[in-house]
C-alpha cells in the first residue's frame, strides 16, 4: 500500500536527546532524560533473565561471528528491572502512544504483572511463530515469542487496520545473516514493519530502550518514522549505527 513518506527530516531534539540517533548506555538512565509524552510508539524485545550462551551454535550459527557482550538479568532482579524500565515507558508515550514488548514464556508472568502495575491496558497477547526453536529431548520445542500490545489509553491509541481481518498469531521467519556479524538476538525486519505499519503512521517517534542490533531503527527509518535507540552494550551499538548508515529514509513502501 503505497504511502505518502515525508522527505528526511533536518534534525529535531525531544528532550536533551537528537531525533534519529542511538545512544550508548543504560537504557534506565537514558530513559530519564526523555520528557513526558515524548515518543508515539516503543518497540522492545528486552533482556529474559534466562541462561543464555551468546555464542552456542544452537541455531547453526558460526561462533565467530556472533558478537560478545550480551548483558542478562538476575532472575531475582527481573520483576523490579521491568516495573522501572515499563514505568519509563508509560510516562514517555504520547496520550495515545502504544508498546510492543517480546517476552518468553519463563517471564511473561513478570511482564504482565508489571505492565498491570505500571499503568498499561494489554490490549493484545500476540504470538510470534518462527521457523524453528532449540532441539529437547524431553519436553516440547519452543518455537515462538509473546508479543505483548499494551496502550496508555485504551479508549483512544492509534491502530490502523491495515488487513481485513488482523489475527494474533503472525508467523514471520527468522533471519539469516549469512557471513555477517550479528548480535546473538535480532528481530526480523518484516515483524517490526508489521507493528510499524499497524501502530504508527510516517513521522512518528518509535524508542527501542534495548536496541540490540537496531533492526527497530533500521525498519523505522525506512518507513519514514523518526527513531531513538538506547544499547548498553558497545560492539552492538556500532552495529547498529552502521545498519542505520546503510538505511535510506523512506525506502520502503508502507506495505513492503
Amino acid at each position: 500500500m503505497p504511502v505518502n513518506i515525508p522527505p528526511a527530516p533536518p534534525g529535531g531534539r525531544t528532550g536533551r536527546f537528537s531525533l534519529d540517533q542511538l545512544y550508548l548506555g543504560d537504557s534506565l538512565s537514558l530513559m530519564a532524560g526523555l520528557p513526558d509524552g515524548a515518543v508515539d510508539l516503543v518497540i522492545t524485545d528486552p533482556p529474559f533473565a534466562i541462561d543464555f550462551r551468546a555464542a552456542r551454535n544452537n541455531y547453526h550459527r558460526t561462533s565467530s561471528r556472533v558478537l560478545r557482550g550480551y548483558r542478562e538479568v538476575r532472575p531475582e532482579d527481573y520483576p523490579e528491572f521491568t516495573r522501572s524500565w515499563l514505568a519509563q515507558a508509560h510516562r514517555v508515550l504520547s496520550p495515545t502512544g502504544s508498546l510492543y514488548v517480546f517476552s518468553g514464556w519463563t517471564r511473561l508472568k513478570d511482564v504482565l504483572q508489571a505492565l498491570d502495575e505500571t499503568g498499561f491496558t494489554v490490549i493484545n497477547h500476540l504470538i510470534w511463530k518462527y521457523q524453528f526453536g532449540v532441539f529437547t529431548r524431553k519436553k516440547y520445542v519452543t518455537s515462538h515469542y509473546h508479543l505483548l500490545f499494551a496502550v496508555r489509553d485504551p479508549k483512544k491509541y492509534t491502530f490502523n487496520k491495515v488487513e481485513h481481518y488482523p489475527e494474533d498469531v503472525w508467523v514471520v521467519n527468522r533471519e539469516y545473516w549469512t557471513g555477517k556479524k550479528k548480535t546473538p538476538t535480532k528481530l526480523p525486519r518484516e515483524l517490526v514493519k508489521k507493528i510499524l505499519r499497524f501502530s504508527s503512521s510516517p513521522g512518528d517517534i518509535v524508542l527501542d530502550p534495548f536496541i540490540g542490533s537496531g533492526t527497530v531503527a533500521v525498519a523505522a527509518k525506512e518507513m519514514g518514522r523518526r527513531y531513538l535507540g538506547f544499547e548498553i552494550v558497545e560492539e552492538y551499538f556500532k552495529l547498529a549505527r552502521e545498519r542505520l548508515d546503510r538505511t535510506e529514509w523512506g525506502s520502503a513502501e508502507e506495505g513492503n
